[in-house]
């Protein structure tokens, strides 16, 4: 980029965020669904881009009021749709939320290590970014969390439950101790919501205690509509007419809104692979433990497992096998995405084959 043109100064020599888009025959590195849609709701699919196709000339409703509707009756909670917002994947949520509530003089504080992006759109809001650490068991110390409140008083709390890339959710208690010292806005980001494990309970729940707490979803992992980018946030009203007030005009397609609604309307079909990738996850993490590695206790549909001296090296030896999965996390981690039966046999072989190399080195 021509070093003339007027850029900012802290995006100045910054490469794009995104996993790396690599030829691989086993892809686990993005944590998609494996399971696609059937041909039943892709049937449906094409039937309502087809009842829309001759209006595409008008902008889509720009407040998205179906959708919305749809969305708050999936969450339940006594919610309606004047307390959830949708966007284009949650990622445009949370940088909605920056732009409404960071920005200059404002911070966002966050517990590391977390999802990658959050920063990231601290950058682009000028919002001031701050981490507490997290625990050797990737849990939130509550202490270090309020100190980290107290003495940083920050505008937006970002907290990822399941987080990632550790998969770890965060305990009720935590969160309302939290909801309760925070001076601004809480997040709580359930993008893996739906692979908790059974009695795992959601930030829903808490909603109607706390007028500050928003809770972030999407449809991309659970609903296996990762190519559809749609996510949303439930909050109280007041939030969410926040949110209106930066979103762009006409933000979310009609042809987006279509095909959320459709997913939603076949939700049981669309969800009812949760039960095997869950069971799939945990076997997963039994099976690298088996090995002698560290893994993560997982609530997502992803597992955290290391440590080792050369991550890069075991990454490569999987990729060089056709095996795709994540660099990312603390130093010595890797992060594996849960895929069918045939793409989990053959991660493992692939990672036996690498440790056996490993060995006789």
């Amino acid at each position: 980029m021509s070093t003339s043109l007027p850029l900012r100064p802290e995006l100045r020599g910054v490469e794009p965020y995104g996993a790396p888009q690599l030829d691989a025959a086993v892809q686990l590195n993005v944590n998609e669904n494996p399971y696609g849609p059937s041909q039943l709701v892709v049937d449906d699919l094409a039937a309502a881009l087809c009842a829309i196709g001759a209006t595409l000339n008008r902008y889509p409703d720009r407040e998205a009021g179906l959708l919305r509707t749809d969305l708050a009756d999936y969450l339940g909670h006594g919610l309606d749709g004047s307390r959830v917002w949708a966007a284009n994947g949650s990622n445009e949520v949370m940088q909605q939320v920056l732009q409404a509530f960071g920005g200059p003089g404002h911070t966002a504080l966050s517990f590391a290590p977390t999802y990658s992006m959050y920063p990231e759109y601290a950058r682009v809001t000028s919002t001031r970014w701050v981490t507490a650490p997290r625990s050797d068991a990737f849990e939130i110390d509550l202490g270090e969390a309020l100190d980290s409140i107290g003495r940083e008083q920050p505008e937006v709390i970002l907290i990822a439950s399941p987080n990632n890339p550790t998969g770890t959710t965060v305990e009720v208690d935590t969160l309302k101790a939290i909801c309760a010292a925070a001076p601004g806005l809480v997040v709580v980001d359930e993008a893996y919501a739906e692979f908790r494990r059974p009695g795992t309970p959601s930030a829903l729940a808490l909603l109607d205690d706390y007028s500050h707490l928003a809770v972030t979803r999407t449809m991309s992992k659970a609903f296996a509509l990762a190519g559809g980018r749609v996510g949303y946030v439930a909050s109280s009203a007041e939030v969410v007419d926040a949110l209106r007030v930066v979103r762009l005009p006409y933000h979310l397609s009609a042809v987006t809104q279509a095909v959320a609604r459709v997913a939603l309307a076949h939700r049981d079909e669309l969800l009812a692979r949760v039960d095997d990738l869950r069971d799939q996850r945990d076997a997963t993490v039994s099976w690298l433990r088996s090995r002698g590695l560290r893994a993560a206790d997982s609530d997502a549909n992803f597992v955290l497992f290391g440590a080792f001296v050369d991550r890069r090296a075991v990454w490569q030896g999987l990729l060089d096998q056709g095996v795709l999965i994540r660099e990312t996390g603390p130093a010595g981690w890797l992060r594996v995405s849960i895929g069918t039966l045939e793409q989990m046999e053959a991660f493992k072989d692939a990672l036996d084959g690498v440790l056996q190399e490993e060995k006789m080195q």
